[in-house]
């Protein structure tokens, strides 16, 4: 079926169930950003393949909501399905709960499947509809009953990863989560977040492509650690192990029990934001919620020494696979045919040479050209072109190895270049180092640094439309959080920058119809000197490679921003020219030659 045709099939359904409009988000059972192939119904009904959007389905009309990240993406992918795009955050595009509050009749019946919507966004729901006394559906997943041949729940094996990699073993970890629950005075505690889960047990899956998890609640009292899983991923060692540290091994799908068997009286800790609506309902009336961020999202993304450790080492290795990529791409572009689906086999092909590779850590975006605009672009057979020696190649990829996770972005110059090209390549650059080289007092956030990586573009009346830093895994998720920057404050997320936390530094410009920019490193937040007025922290650079340096206009760099720039690119010769020898070699070395 076409798109058309599976919209029509799901207001079949809709009908059946008096439902004036259904709610298909991006989401699995777990709020996940990625998800598995079997809860891609969102993609599967619209065919839009970004990572991030929500399709409302009505009797006349079908809408989808998605951020700047998407636009150009998604007004390709849904051009002749009907579906109007909402670019969210847009003036004069209203969120999905308003265009609702708007559009729906008195008693309407809106619908979702439970399970892959939060509390909190239905309470929202509610308070914009009150007035027209709007009811929710939340009992049956409608699209699975429209899709043909729908892929089955993954159950990839699980595997574990050893102590000498996380640092604490799981009995500590869990120790520590005892110890937040004991502070909020919790009886339970409702772990929804697969890479919560799989941190707090020093384990590893596959269930979800690119990211290692796999699909489990955990449900802790003060004695009990229930983890709820699919038991066929499991082997008896693991087993074993985990009934060693105390953690009992359940069916999937008996959650929902475990958390409606929680007597009357106890108070459970629960992120209404990252819970779902169906579990959320399962609670006991006479149960207390506590909702409040897990505290597990903090304790994972400030890493143990031996994680940043690791996390070091990793970023050489790759630091080597990514630079040997850039020569071989800046010196082989033009003298054979050379596609942005090639390319990044290459560079995959670089990584797979690294010791203690394992993969991807997500679909990479190797993109020429007027591709480069389209902030998360993936090259297909239909999209794929040839590179030309001119222009730039923006690649935004990374790698998972057993040692840690990468990200990184680098914007290469495969040829002639026009001074507009040059002066927007220097503009992000200037943002990115000065980021980079922020000092800032202990207790500060993301939100108060973000400016510094934007005032180059804002000074020129530019911007680009995406947060500036993303928290990153420990072989976990590539996006995590608390941490981020991005300019709009927010006091929910507004999350103090500690010691030991990663997090990307990528500004970027875009320029649609021409060419895209963003330069990424990750960073790690250390401590600094401690003064009279406090202690201050700075960012240590954990990405190993070069920018291009034939893409400078140095008449625009301040003498400051020349001197981090050389800096940066002095360690990064120090640190991967053992690797390297013969051209590879002299070519690094005027890579990265002062400016």
């Amino acid at each position: 079926m076409n798109t058309i045709e599976k919209l029509r099939a799901l207001r079949g359904e809709m009908r059946k169930k008096n439902l004036s409009a259904y709610i298909v988000p991006t989401e699995d059972f777990h709020c996940s950003e990625y998800v598995g192939d079997y809860f891609k119904a969102r993609e599967y009904l619209s065919g839009f393949t970004g990572s991030a959007g929500t399709l409302l389905v009505m009797p006349d009309r079908a809408l989808l909501w998605t951020d700047g990240r998407y636009f150009l993406q998604a007004e390709d992918q849904l051009s002749g399905s009907g579906i109007e795009l909402m670019k969210s955050g847009q003036p004069g595009v209203p969120t999905l709960p308003d265009f609702l509050e708007e559009h729906l009749g008195k008693g309407a019946v809106v619908g979702f499947d439970g399970r892959t919507v939060t509390g909190a966004f239905v309470e929202l729901l509610r308070e914009k509809t009150a007035e027209k006394q709007v009811t929710f559906y939340g009992k049956r997943d409608l699209v699975d009953r429209v899709w043909e041949e729908r892929p089955p729940m993954s159950a990839e094996p699980v595997w574990e990863l050893g102590v000498s990699y996380a640092g604490l073993s799981r009995e500590d970890k869990l120790a520590k989560v005892r110890q937040e629950m004991e502070k909020e005075r919790a009886d339970a505690f409702l772990v929804t977040a697969l890479d919560e889960t799989a941190w707090l047990l020093n384990l590893r899956g596959g269930d979800v492509r690119h990211t290692p998890v796999f699909l489990a609640y955990m449900f802790i009292t003060k004695k009990r650690a229930l983890l709820c899983a699919q038991k066929n991923a499991f082997s008896e060692t693991v087993c074993n192990e985990l009934a060693k540290a105390g953690v009992t091994l359940l069916p999937y799908e008996s959650i929902e029990e475990m958390v409606a068997s929680l007597p009357a009286g106890q108070r459970i800790l629960v992120d209404e934001k990252r819970v779902s609506y169906r579990l959320l309902k399962a609670i006991s009336k006479g149960v207390e919620k506590i909702n409040k961020p897990s505290p597990i999202a903090l304790l994972k993304a400030v890493k143990t020494e031996r994680e940043i450790m690791r996390m070091r080492s990793v970023h050489v290795k790759d630091g080597v696979a990514v630079t040997r990529f850039i020569y071989w791409l800046k010196s082989h572009v033009g003298a054979e045919e050379i596609t942005e689906i090639s390319a990044a086999s290459k560079l995959e092909t670089f990584r797979a040479e690294m010791d203690g590779y394992l993969g991807p850590s997500f679909d990479p975006i190797m993109a020429y050209g007027s591709h480069g605009a389209i902030v998360h672009y993936e090259a297909t057979p239909e999209t794929d072109v040839v590179m030309q020696p001119r222009g730039f190649c923006l690649a935004d990829t990374g790698g998972h190895y057993s040692e840690g996770t990468t990200d990184i972005t680098r914007t290469i110059a495969l040829g002639e270049l026009t001074a507009g090209e040059k002066r927007a390549y220097t503009l992000v650059l200037k943002g990115h180092l000065r980021l980079g080289a922020a000092k800032f007092l202990e207790g500060a956030c993301g939100q108060n640094l973000d400016v510094l990586a934007r005032q180059p573009l804002w000074e020129e009346g530019l911007d680009y439309n995406h947060g500036t830093g993303h928290g990153v895994g420990y072989l976990l998720s590539v996006h995590e959080g608390p941490q981020n920057f991005r300019w709009r404050m927010d006091r929910e997320t507004a999350v103090p920058l500690e010691e030991g936390m990663i997090i990307s530094n990528e500004p970027g410009l875009y320029v649609t119809g021409q060419f895209g920019i963003r330069h990424e490193n990750l960073v790690l937040v250390r401590k600094g000197e401690k003064t009279d007025y406090g202690q201050f922290m700075y960012l240590e650079p954990l990405t190993m490679v070069p920018f291009d340096r034939d893409a400078i206009d140095v008449e625009l760099m301040t003498p400051q921003e020349i001197g981090l720039l050389n800096d940066y690119h002095t360690k990064v010769y120090e640190m991967l020219a053992p690797y390297f020898t013969g051209e590879e070699l002299t070519w690094l070395g005027e890579a990265t030659a002062a400016i």
